[in-house]
């Protein structure tokens, strides 16, 4: 019952150990708090900043790949939506937020 209600001691030396363990637990939260944070967080964030990098960086002839594979050429920016030209003579629109990576040029018609 010691871990919720801390022991009273009568003597100063032996309420020590008991702060020091307490330090101790503090100490193991802090660490998992930096474990989670490095190998979770922070690469998810830069992710999304290179995510929305690319997505303000789109403009009309960029060769993309969507989410779900498909590719196509870009036509048109529209706020938050983009135009794409994927074959002959077919315009889709699709949300920019779609588009996965853009490819060099020339590379749809290498495929």
């Amino acid at each position: 019952m010691s871990f919720f209600i801390a022991n009273a001691f009568a003597d100063g030396e032996a309420a020590s150990p008991a702060a020091a363990g307490s330090w101790v637990n503090l100490a193991l939260m802090g660490g998992a708090f930096a474990f989670m944070y490095f190998i979770m967080i922070r690469p998810q964030r830069k992710r999304q900043k290179e995510l929305e990098a690319l997505l303000a960086s789109l403009g009309k002839g960029d060769e993309v790949v969507l989410n779900s594979g498909m590719l196509g050429r870009v036509l048109e920016l529209d706020g938050a939506y983009v135009t794409l030209d994927v074959g002959d003579n077919v315009k889709l629109k699709f949300q920019k937020q779609a588009v996965v990576a853009v490819l060099p040029k020339g590379t749809i018609k290498s495929i």
